[in-house]
């Protein structure tokens, strides 16, 4: 009896096997059928950045020499659009899939900037989170803290910050003025020479703060706090034209 039921299960299974088989192969015959009749773009753009709309991402698509609306879904190559759809710094990842009803789905998720390069004899350009540089936009500025001096010439070369270890120390001090409340909304800009020593140019008073290189960042913004909630309410805003922090233990102001 016990071999009998074994039998019975095995022929369960086979059965199953071959339906799923079935459907399987059922499927890829629709699909491989099945000609591209819509594509629909969505936009993961959670930080509300308008560097591309959905008519720029149709555009890389049309443009991206594989041919899309009329063809079998089966013989696009999903990867390889993909790929061409990275080549644009604004894109930071790309994934397209498809449905039975012949509807081919994009979806872009956009870098988000974190600082703006300006220069005098060369375009301006932005930093993204990820330490990418990405070009400027006609349609949207963004709104973020600039970065100048020498040391841009060297990035804009490697086109991405967190190459270098300067590069990430730099990304990494970047990050720490954009999370705090106090610093993202006092610091307009910070200008790297070609050593990598940074000075800070404050939105509302009046000094310009040395603070060497991005090193020790937490402690040397303490200083700085301390600067101005101990010294300048005593010795007024502007009597000060430069403070310097790059020293361990010491404030210096001038």
């Amino acid at each position: 009896m016990k071999w009998k039921i074994n039998i019975r299960r095995e022929i369960a299974v086979v059965a199953t096997l071959v339906g799923v088989s079935f459907l399987v192969a059922f499927s890829e015959r629709r699909l491989s059928n099945n000609v591209c009749r819509e594509v629909a773009i969505e936009i993961d753009n959670n930080q509300e950045n308008h560097f591309l709309d959905e008519a720029d991402v149709l555009k890389l698509v049309d443009n991206s020499g594989v041919a899309i609306k009329g063809s079998s879904i089966n013989h696009i190559n999903l990867k390889e659009i993909e790929g061409k759809l990275k080549y644009d710094k604004h894109i930071a990842d790309a994934q397209l899939f498809s449905d039975l009803k012949g509807n081919l789905t994009v979806n872009v998720k956009l870098r988000r900037p974190v600082a703006r390069i300006v220069q005098q004899d060369a375009p301006d350009a932005y930093i993204a989170e990820d330490g990418v540089v990405m070009p400027m936009s006609e349609k949207y500025t963004s709104r973020v803290l600039l970065l100048s001096g020498a040391f841009m010439k060297r990035l804009l070369e490697t086109q991405n910050l967190s190459t270098t270890a300067e590069g990430k120390q730099i990304l990494e001090m970047i990050e720490f003025v954009n999370q705090n409340k106090f610093w993202k909304a006092q610091i307009a800009q910070m200008d790297v020479n070609s050593e990598g020593k940074i000075i800070l140019y404050p939105e509302i008073s009046a000094q310009k703060v040395e603070f060497g290189r991005a090193e020790n960042i937490e402690q040397k913004f303490d200083k700085l706090m301390l600067f101005y909630k101990r010294i300048l309410p005593q010795r007024g805003w502007t009597k000060y034209a430069r403070v310097n922090l790059e020293y361990e233990g010491q404030i210096i102001a001038e």
